[in-house]
């Protein structure tokens, strides 16, 4: 009858503890399902985004042009050969109206651009890679988009929407050497804002 009081407390001790487990363990659960949920948002705004420039680019295709060109700005660009570190790859238009100097696309057009890269990169010497696509405005550069590559044999895709402005370089660099192997880039102007394309 005496070991009764003792056993008691014993026993609303475990099963407090149990309780402060079972409400950790839930806790855990609903924040991997916060997280997994946001991934999901984030995931399907960027395809809702990239299916609107797809219509948006369609219907702009089927509307009679009212511009002073009829035609559409866009590149489309295809490079295999060795990324040297701190050099930008020497890019080359395969099809498209717009120009490339030295290298680097140059901006017609303030505006919105569907911009769609892949690639196979092989590194040669380091273990890691970091791939940039940079824009330079007169003077300034800043990062557009970066991706590490981290494997040796990796695969890279992008396809996301910029704001440029008319005049600006866009180029490609790598930090280390690698091999580049079929690397698609294009960029596609869906959504004028200023354009002149023939003015200096």
């Amino acid at each position: 009858m005496e070991g009764q009081p003792d056993a008691e407390p014993g026993a609303a001790e475990q099963m407090h503890n149990q309780r402060e487990a079972v409400e950790d363990g839930w806790m855990l659960w609903q924040g991997g399902q916060v997280r997994n949920t946001l991934h999901l948002v984030s995931a399907v705004a960027q395809w809702i985004l990239l299916l609107a420039c797809l219509i948006y680019l369609g219907i702009d295709f089927l509307q009679p042009s009212t511009t002073q060109s009829d035609k559409v700005l866009w590149t489309h660009i295809r490079y295999t050969g060795r990324s040297t570190r701190g050099v930008a790859m020497n890019l080359t238009a395969e099809l498209g109206p717009m120009q490339i100097r030295n290298g680097s696309i140059v901006i017609p057009c303030d505006g919105l651009y569907l911009v769609s890269l892949k690639s196979f990169i092989y590194l040669e010497e380091e273990d890691w890679l970091k791939l940039t696509l940079q824009g330079t405005h007169k003077t300034s550069s800043s990062t557009l988009w970066e991706q590490i590559v981290q494997s040796s044999d990796s695969t890279v895709n992008l396809t996301t929407v910029l704001y440029l402005f008319r005049q600006d370089s866009i180029t490609l660099w790598t930090n280390s050497n690698a091999n580049i192997s079929d690397l698609s880039f294009s960029l596609v102007l869906i959504s004028p804002l200023y354009c002149n394309p023939n003015s200096n």
